[in-house]
C-alpha cells in the first residue's frame, strides 16, 4: 500500500469527527505559553493528554489548560485517545520519543531540529512512513499571509530569476543552564536553534539546496555550543542564498531580503518576534514601491494550517523530509562528515 493512501486511512476516524486530538510531549516555557495557548483557541483541536518527565509539571499545565490527563510515563501516555502528538522536548529527547509515537500509530508535529543527528532524521522518517503516520516539523515562519504572498509572487515571475535571497536570525542569549547549551543534549547552538529555521525559509523561498558552505563560532558568548553560524548555499533552479544567526546580538534587524532580476521583495518582524507587525515591501521594475502590513501570530498560522490539512485528510506541507534534508545542510555547514 502506498504511504498516500494508508495516511489517509490513518485520518479516517479525524476526519469523522471534525476534531483534531492533540497529545503534547514536553512542558517547557515554550509549550507553556506559546504552544498550548494556541491550540485552546483553535475550534476544532483539543489538548487531551501532557507527558512530562516531572508529573507534577505535567498536572499542573495539564490542569491549567484543561487536559483531561497527564503523565509521566511516556509509553502510557501515547495510550491515550489523541491523534497527533507535539514533541517539544529537549533535542536529544526527538529521536526516541518520535520512534515510539510512530510505532503506537500517533501523527507527529516534532519541534525542530528533527533530531541529533542525520541518520537519525533518516531513521525517524523511514519509520513514521511504515507506520503509515504524518511526520511533520515545527516550521513556522512559511505560514505567515506575507510570506505566502511573497512566494506567490516569486512563484508568479514577478521578481524574475531570484539572484539572492538573505536571511537573519540575531538574538542575544547569555549561556544558562537551558539544554541547549550541552551540547549532548542540543547537537549544537545557535545553527541548530536558530539557523535551521533560516534554512527553511531559503528553501521555502528559493528552492531545493544543491550546495552549503558555512561556519559556526564563539563570538561574544563562550559555552559548548555555538554563538553564531552563517553559510551560503546554491539553489538547485539557480541563484543563491545566505543566512546568518546568533545568540550575542543585542539589537539585529532580523529580516528576509529576496533579490531578482526584475525586482526585489523584504519581509521585516516576521523573524523573531511572535506577534509584531509584519512589514512585506515589494519593488517591482516599472511599478511604484508597495508596502503591506499584517498583524498576526504566525505560530498560530502554523497550527491551523496543520490542523486543517490534517482534518481534511490532506498530509502536511511540511514534512519529515524536511527536517532531513535540514540536517543534511546543517551537518554540512558544520562539517560533520556523515
Amino acid at each position: 500500500m502506498k504511504l498516500k493512501e494508508a495516511t489517509k486511512l490513518r485520518f479516517s476516524n479525524i476526519i469523522k469527527r471534525k476534531k483534531l486530538k492533540w497529545g503534547i510531549a514536553g512542558c517547557g516555557r515554550f509549550s507553556e505559553t506559546a504552544v498550548l495557548p494556541v491550540l485552546t483557541s483553535l475550534q476544532r483541536s483539543q489538548v487531551v493528554a501532557v507527558y512530562s518527565k516531572d508529573y507534577n509539571r505535567a498536572k499542573t499545565l495539564g490542569n491549567k489548560f484543561a487536559a483531561q490527563s497527564a503523565f509521566s510515563d511516556y509509553t502510557e501516555f501515547l495510550k491515550s485517545d489523541f491523534d497527533i502528538v507535539y514533541i517539544g522536548s529537549k533535542n536529544a529527547d526527538h529521536y526516541k520519543q518520535v520512534m515510539e509515537a510512530a510505532r503506537a500509530g500517533k501523527h507527529i508535529l516534532c519541534e525542530k531540529p528533527l533530531a541529533i543527528t542525520s541518520v537519525q532524521a533518516r531513521e525517524m522518517v523511514e519509520e513514521c512512513e511504515k507506520n503509515n503516520v504524518v511526520l511533520s516539523i515545527n516550521y513556522v515562519h512559511r505560514f505567515h499571509p506575507l510570506s505566502v504572498k511573497a512566494k506567490e509572487l516569486i512563484e508568479r515571475g514577478y521578481l524574475g530569476k531570484i539572484v539572492n535571497i538573505t536571511a537573519n536570525f540575531d538574538i542575544d542569549y547569555v549561556p544558562d543552564e537551558n539544554f541547549r547549551f550541552r551540547k549532548e543534549e542540543s547537537g549544537g547552538g545557535a545553527l541548530r536553534d536558530l539557523g535551521t529555521h533560516m534554512i527553511d525559509v531559503l528553501r521555502f523561498f528559493g528552492g531545493e539546496i544543491a550546495e552549503a558552505h558555512g561556519f559556526v563560532d564563539n563570538i561574544v558568548y563562550k559555552s559548548e555550543v555555538d554563538d553564531f553560524a552563517g553559510g551560503i548555499v546554491k539553489f538547485e533552479r539557480g541563484g543563491y542564498g545566505n543566512f546568518s544567526c546568533s545568540f550575542s546580538v543585542k539589537k539585529g534587524f532580523n529580516r528576509i531580503e529576496i533579490i531578482g532580476h526584475k525586482g526585489s521583495l523584504s519581509i521585516e518582524n516576521l523573524v523573531g518576534g511572535r506577534t509584531k507587525p509584519v512589514k512585506l515591501s515589494i519593488n517591482l521594475e516599472g511599478e511604484a514601491r508597495k508596502s503591506f502590513r499584517r498583524r498576526g501570530n504566525k505560530l498560530l498560522y502554523r497550527f491551523r494550517a496543520l490542523q486543517n490539512d490534517m482534518l481534511a485528510g490532506k498530509r502536511p506541507e511540511v514534512n519529515g523530509a524536511d527536517g532531513y534534508r535540514n540536517m543534511l545542510i546543517m551537518e554540512s555547514i558544520e562539517h560533520v562528515s556523515v
